[in-house]
């Protein structure tokens, strides 16, 4: 029996440009066994719900340095749930 690895997506919404701590993020889980996608730098909510359904992931990470996040984190969320995740 094979175990199946935690798939995550690594996401960096918005304009902020600083992508350092998200690949930290994304080598730790890589380095912990996980089967991690990065999707870059600027990303909309679009983009990042449509990377996270075609990846299949279990998990999505939002790496934002703003207070954006209290925008695009519940847009992202919507979105998923639009698509029935």
């Amino acid at each position: 029996m094979t175990d199946k690895k935690i798939r995550v997506l690594v996401a960096k919404p918005g304009l902020d440009g600083h992508d350092r701590g998200a690949k930290v993020v994304a080598r730790a889980l890589r380095d912990a066994g996980m089967e991690v996608i990065y999707t870059g730098l600027r990303q909309t909510p679009e983009m990042i719900a449509e990377a996270a359904l075609q990846e299949d992931v279990d998990v999505v990470g939002l790496s934002i340095l703003s207070g954006a996040h209290m925008a695009l984190a519940p847009r992202i969320v919507e979105l998923l749930k639009a698509n029935g995740q």
